[in-house]
């Protein structure tokens, strides 16, 4: 099946790519010329996958101001505001979103004059004119080194909603701020929780996860494990897991479960698959959001590197990206606010 020819493509239904499409449809495109192509059965899906019910989504993440410059704005929210916010933002645009529909291939078409993209995904192909990457860091969730044995899975996670347990003796590992919120959500849920990190200090966290993760630690509500590093895991008694840690100090711990929070890869092969230029692990982008690939653009946590992971720089790029859009390509125009 081949749809119809549209004027922007966005890949990522996530706040990126929502504001994206919303910034698109206030310039002046056609609802019917915008679509957003998401892999994930409904939109925000690591918002919805990833964040506890009572965790607070909050629009300066990482201790990034949030100032809102778009045609959309956002505050701390609990998660199902969150949800709510974007669900209203989509709707109120009568922009189409396909769900279930993973993008394998982005191929150019046309020439520096005529700009046309094809892309290829698991059920069709579409065409479009402009292209605008805003599928997250967090596209796949990172992994250990050591390999994990078969029978250990179904107590292994890399998100915390993807169980429900009482009473449990839990390993959360990472340093980041993911790690810190797991930790703080899985000892209100009553678990004894142990955090393991490979350095002496929460250096990645911001200053409100660093300072609540630690001062569970000084009640003894949680107990981090400074300096420690697993070297592989195997099967303990009563269907618990063992984790063997290099340190003497830890030797080997039995746990119920073991939640990883190591952060997420770059997508980098379908980047790369695209054409786009990389510069080590980071691809190669103008201020404005734009590739090497003219017409191509990166939007959201992929165009501010780690420094991301917050709505409000998602809504900043997503406006920076759109006034480029319709400054080069598109018959659009931004309204100054």
């Amino acid at each position: 099946m081949e749809n119809k020819l549209v004027d922007l493509l966005i890949i990522g239904a996530g706040p990126a790519g929502i504001s994206l499409a919303v910034e698109a449809e206030a310039a002046g495109l056609a609802p019917d010329k915008i679509m957003i192509i998401e892999k994930a059965p409904e939109h925000s899906w690591m918002i919805r996958s990833l964040y506890p019910g009572k965790k607070v989504v909050t629009a300066n993440y990482k201790g990034i101001t949030a100032i809102c410059q778009g045609v959309i704005c956002f505050s701390d929210s609990s998660k199902e505001e969150t949800i709510t916010f974007l669900d209203k933002a989509i709707k109120k645009t009568g922009i189409k979103v396909q769900y279930q529909e993973e993008i394998r291939l982005i191929k150019r078409l046309g020439d520096k004059e005529n700009h046309l993209f094809e892309l290829v995904g698991t059920k069709n192909t579409y065409r479009s004119r402009i292209v605008a990457i805003a599928i997250g860091i967090f596209a796949k969730p990172a992994k250990p080194d050591y390999k994990i044995a078969p029978e250990l899975k179904s107590n292994i996670h890399f998100d915390i909603t993807s169980f429900s347990s009482k009473n449990e003796k839990i390993l959360v590992v990472g340093g980041g701020d993911t790690a810190g919120e797991y930790a703080q959500f899985l000892v209100q849920q009553g678990h004894e929780v142990h955090l393991s990190y490979r350095k002496n200090t929460f250096s990645r966290m911001n200053p409100i996860n660093r300072k609540s993760t630690l001062a569970l630690h000084d009640r003894k509500c949680l107990n981090i494990l400074w300096e420690s590093n697993i070297l592989h895991l195997s099967q303990g008694e009563q269907h618990k897991i063992c984790a063997h840690f290099q340190e003497e100090l830890y030797g080997q711990k039995e746990y119920d479960r073991i939640v990883y929070a190591l952060g997420g890869s770059t997508p980098e092969n379908f980047l790369k698959s695209a054409g786009i230029d990389f510069h080590e692990d980071v691809p190669k982008i103008d201020h404005k959001g734009e590739s090497n690939i003219p017409g191509l653009f990166v939007t959201g946590d992929l165009a501010v590197g780690k420094k991301g992971g917050s709505i409000s720089t998602a809504f900043i790029t997503s406006r920076n990206t759109i006034k480029a859009i319709c400054r080069y390509y598109l018959n659009c125009k931004v309204k100054d606010k």
